[in-house]
C-alpha cells in the first residue's frame, strides 16, 4: 500500500499567480549587529545568516502596510490579471501562517476588503510552509466537483515578531550557543505575499494545467519546529529538519515515480525556499539540475507558505507554453507535497 496521497486533477487551471514585494529592506548585517555582544560573548563568527543559509537579506511590511494589506493587495492583482471578477469567485482560501489573532479567520478580512460575493466560501488552511499548495489542490478538487468555476487563493506573512523575540532571547546574558541555532531559522523569515486564481480548464484554454500532486506526512517530526504567539516565539532543530524532511521528500519522489508520476526532466523546479543547505541538499537527493531550480532566499529569505508561490510568480515571467513546472515543499509537521503544473 503506497504512503503517498496521489490526486490528478481533471479541469482545473492555474490562471494567474502574484507576489506583493513588502516595502522594507533588511540585511542580515541587521541582526549581526543587535546580536554584536552575543556572537562576541560565545566566540561565534558574524555573517552566519549569510555564510550558512545563503541569506543576505529579507523584507518588512512599512509603517502603513501589514500582513493581511499584502494579500488583499496580491489577490487583487490576481483577479486582474486572470481577468476575473470578483463576483465569479466561489471560494476564498487564506493560506497564511502568520495571523493577528485566533478567530476570526484571515480569510474574513480579505473577503470584505476584495468585495467577494456573499455566496463565496472563504476559510484559512495553515499547515506550515505548505498551506499555499494545499489550498491549490483543494480549489482544484472543488472546481473538478462541479462546485465551483473559480477560486482565489492569497497567502500574506510577517514574522517581524518572531525576529524580536528571538533578538531579545539572544541577547539575554544567559543565551548559550544551543539558543543561538534553536533561534537560527527564525532569523532566517521574511515578510511578502502571494495569490493565484483556479479556474475551470475547459473554459480557460489559455491557463495552465494543474495535473495533480503527490503529499506525503512523517507527523512523527511534528516537534522539530513549534511556532508559538509573538511572545513565545519559535523553536527549530534546523539540523532534524533538513534531515528529515529530505527524506520525507526523496521517499514521496520515489513512490511518485513508481505510481506513474515522471518529474525527471521537468523545466523548472519551483521549491519552498530555505536555505543553500536545503536546495543543495535536495539537487543532490533528487539529482536535478541545479540551474532548474530558481531561489529567492538570498534576498527574500524564508517567506513561509508565500515562498514558494511568490517564486512562482517570478518564473512565471519567464515561462513558456508548452514547459512542465514541479512545485516541491516541506512544512513544519512534518508534511510534504509535489504539485505538477503543465505551463
Amino acid at each position: 500500500m503506497t504512503a503517498n496521497s496521489s490526486i490528478r486533477h481533471r479541469n482545473s487551471a492555474l490562471l494567474s499567480v502574484t507576489r506583493v514585494e513588502a516595502e522594507e529592506v533588511v540585511p542580515s548585517s541587521q541582526f549581526d549587529d543587535r546580536l554584536k555582544q552575543t556572537y562576541k560573548r560565545l566566540r561565534m563568527p558574524k555573517g552566519l545568516l549569510e555564510r550558512l543559509a545563503g541569506i543576505r537579506e529579507r523584507r518588512y511590511w512599512g509603517p502603513e502596510s501589514t500582513f493581511d494589506d499584502g494579500a488583499a493587495r496580491a489577490g487583487q492583482a490576481a483577479l486582474d490579471e486572470a481577468g476575473v471578477a470578483p463576483e465569479q469567485i466561489g471560494l476564498l482560501i487564506n493560506a497564511s501562517v502568520t495571523r493577528d489573532n485566533f478567530e476570526p479567520a484571515v480569510a474574513v478580512g480579505v473577503h470584505d476588503r476584495l468585495g467577494l460575493p456573499r455566496h463565496a466560501l472563504n476559510f484559512d488552511i495553515t499547515n506550515a510552509c505548505l498551506g499555499f499548495v494545499n489550498g491549490v489542490t483543494v480549489a482544484s478538487s472543488m472546481i473538478d466537483a462541479g462546485a465551483i468555476d473559480y477560486a482565489l487563493i492569497v497567502c500574506g506573512e510577517d514574522p517581524s515578531p518572531w525576529h524580536e523575540t528571538a533578538l531579545r532571547m539572544l541577547d539575554d546574558p544567559s543565551a548559550t550557543r544551543d539558543d543561538v541555532l534553536m533561534q537560527f531559522a527564525t532569523l532566517t523569515l521574511g515578510s511578502g505575499a502571494a495569490a493565484a486564481v483556479i479556474g475551470r480548464a475547459d473554459r480557460h484554454p489559455e491557463g495552465h494545467r494543474i495535473l495533480g500532486s503527490v503529499s506525503r506526512a512523517g507527523t512523527e517530526h511534528k516537534d522539530l519546529c513549534i511556532g508559538g504567539n509573538a511572545g513565545e516565539g519559535m523553536s527549530t532543530d534546523a539540523t532534524g529538519l533538513l534531515k528529515h524532511g529530505l527524506k520525507l521528500v526523496t521517499d514521496a519522489w520515489d513512490q511518485a515515480h513508481e505510481d506513474g508520476w515522471d518529474w525527471t526532466e521537468m523545466d523548472t523546479y519551483v521549491t519552498h525556499q530555505i536555505s543553500t543547505s536545503h536546495t543543495n541538499a535536495i539537487v543532490d537527493a533528487i539529482d536535478v539540475d541545479p540551474k532548474r531550480i530558481p531561489v529567492t532566499f538570498p534576498y527574500w529569505g524564508n517567506v513561509a507558505a508565500a515562498a514558494l508561490p511568490m517564486t512562482l510568480a517570478l518564473e512565471a515571467e519567464r515561462l513558456r507554453p508548452g514547459q512542465r513546472v514541479l512545485c516541491m515543499g516541506v512544512g513544519s509537521g512534518l508534511n510534504t507535497a509535489l504539485m505538477e503544473i503543465a505551463w
